[in-house]
């Protein structure tokens, strides 16, 4: 099931961050999103792996939106016992490069006194 839109603008979006978040809320889908690009074609088990404390049911269901929202790839092979594999699609990959700089953003935050020492 891909997010659904919130009721506001005709859409149901106020904003393009709006609708990047909606993709992209919650702790794990970001997540998800860092675990497929630093390890690219990963089974669900190895995902559960790459993300501690992740439970299945929730990966299962993040997965299932993040393919619904065209940025993860889902390919499910024909073999027993089956194999599914999970890729980031090209907007996932595009996705990624946009969170980069909030990546960056976070690991200047964890410096010794966590960002805290610079005045604001």
């Amino acid at each position: 099931m891909a997010t659904s839109n919130r009721p506001g603008a005709s859409d149901g979006h106020v904003c393009g961050i709006d609708t990047a978040m909606e993709v992209i809320g919650g702790k794990w889908k970001v997540l998800i999103l860092w675990a497929l690009h630093e390890h690219p074609c990963r089974r669900f088990g190895e995902l559960r792996r790459l993300l501690p404390g992740v439970t299945e049911k929730v990966l299962a269901s993040h997965l299932r939106e993040l393919e619904a929202d065209g940025v993860v790839r889902r390919v499910s092979y024909d073999e027993v016992p089956p194999r599914v594999e999970y890729s980031l699609t090209g907007d996932g990959e595009r996705l990624n490069d946009a969170l980069e700089p909030l990546a960056a953003w976070g690991r200047e935050r964890q410096g010794p006194d966590g960002g805290r020492g610079a005045a604001r």
